[in-house]
């Protein structure tokens, strides 16, 4: 397996608190989108919301997935003043999280020898 080089992907996965409205989820997140013009580590982000059928989700709701490349970089974004005053505002919003870093890793098939 190769690891990708340096780069780092950012996950944190939420469950919303009850009586936060979709309008209100929909606009944390575009605030989280905005960080990446703000904080120069930050190389993209991508959000969804969970349509698994296997009702294993624990009660997570959304991912927010963000890209970096390196852990330095993410280092960096998390104790960024755009991030920290982010994180102030969502947080109040959020029921239960948990984050995740991890460097993508591809498997090669190819013949040997």
């Amino acid at each position: 397996m190769d690891e990708a080089k340096g780069v780092v992907k950012h996950i944190f996965v939420a469950k919303f608190k009850d009586g936060t409205t979709p309008n209100q989820i929909d606009h944390l997140i575009r605030e989280m989108a905005n960080l990446v013009n703000l904080i120069e580590p930050l190389k993209s982000f991508h959000w969804g919301k969970d349509v698994s059928a296997g009702n294993k989700n624990q009660g997570f709701t959304h991912v927010l997935e963000s890209t970096f490349e390196s852990m330095e970089g993410v280092a960096e974004y998390i104790a960024h003043p755009a991030h920290v005053e982010y994180a102030k505002v969502l947080l109040p919003y959020v029921e239960k999280y948990m984050v995740i870093d991890y460097k993508p890793a591809t498997l090669n098939f190819g013949l040997e020898g």
